[in-house]
This record gives structure tokens, sequence and C-alpha cells, in this order.
């Protein structure tokens, strides 16, 4: 009986280990999952910028809408806007230096026209902030504008996992000027 004990008892403590490792996921205070940390790794920047653009031209198919195409000087503008919503530590459409989305895509030198700006402060990634956007009237209108036929796609992941993403749309100079408001 000993023998047996002693050979089922390390048997137990291997699938209790096991067990350990095979939790669900973890539950906040508040009784829903923890978040966990979607990393973005290094050269990973066309791959995530070319999803996130498949994914907006085909809700922009499905409502009837043209493709965008990525234009590296709304991306540049994007990438700095995200960099400095971190340094704020807050999302919103302004620069530390009061520069607005329009002085951004200026300063970039893009000759297009701005049609809309979409930011995020979040741990989701690029294709569950992307589903968020749609959800909100405001932030899907930018997605969807009929006028839009560039896209610019940028972000800044903190060491602790936090992600500020900045969508930017604009019509290109040569898609003439269109109608206005």
């Amino acid at each position: 009986m000993a023998r047996l004990l002693a050979l089922l008892l390390p048997a137990l403590l291997i699938l209790s280990a096991c067990a350990g490792t095979m939790a669900g996921p973890r539950i906040g205070p508040d009784g829903k999952p923890m978040p966990s940390i979607y990393r973005i790794r290094p050269g990973e920047t066309s791959k995530l910028q070319y999803r996130m653009l498949d994914s907006v031209n085909s809700l922009r198919q499905a409502s009837g809408a043209q493709p965008l195409t990525l234009d590296s000087r709304l991306t540049a503008a994007a990438a700095t806007h995200s960099r400095d919503m971190s340094l704020q530590n807050r999302p919103w459409h302004f620069g530390s230096d009061g520069s607005s989305p329009l002085d951004r895509v200026r300063r970039v030198g893009y000759d297009g026209q701005l049609m809309g700006e979409n930011i995020s402060e979040t741990f989701e990634t690029e294709l569950e902030t992307l589903a968020a956007w749609m959800e909100d009237e405001h932030t899907r209108t930018v997605i969807l504008d009929p006028q839009a036929t560039e896209m610019g796609f940028a972000w800044l992941q903190e060491d602790n996992g936090k992600i500020w993403w900045t969508l930017v749309t604009g019509r290109s100079a040569s898609a003439g000027a269109g109608p206005t408001s």
C-alpha cells in the first residue's frame, strides 16, 4: 500500500500543477475577465497597417464606398499624434503644442483634404479597436466617408501594453475638391 501511495502521490502533484496552468481568464474585481496584453512585435508595422486597411476597405465596400489607399504622409501624421497622446497620457484630438489634425497633416506635407481622425487608448488589438469605432456614429462616419480616398494608420505601444491608435482619412488632391459642406 505504501508503495502504491508513493507512486500515486507524485502523479497527483503533477496533475494538480497542470490544472493550475489550464485555468481560464483572470477575473477582475468587477467580475469581468481582465484584459490580456496584446503585444505588437517589432517588424509588424506594415502587417498591421495593411490588415487595418483591408478591414476598413471591407467595411467601406459593404457600405458602397470606394476603397482607401494607405498614404505615408497621413501615416506619419497619425504616428506623431499617437506618440503625443502617450506623452500627454490622454486621448484627444489636440497635440501638446495645440495642433489640430489639420495642422498635423499639413506639417507632413499632405496636399489633399483632411476628412477625419479616429483615436483610441486601449489594450485591444487593431481589429477590436476598429470594431469599437464602428459602434460609434462619429468614428464610423470617418471610416465610411464616401469622399475619403486615403488613410493613414499608426500607433504607439507603451511598455505596460497600452496602445494609442490613430487613424486619419483624407481626400487626395488628385481626387478633386468634391462637394463642400
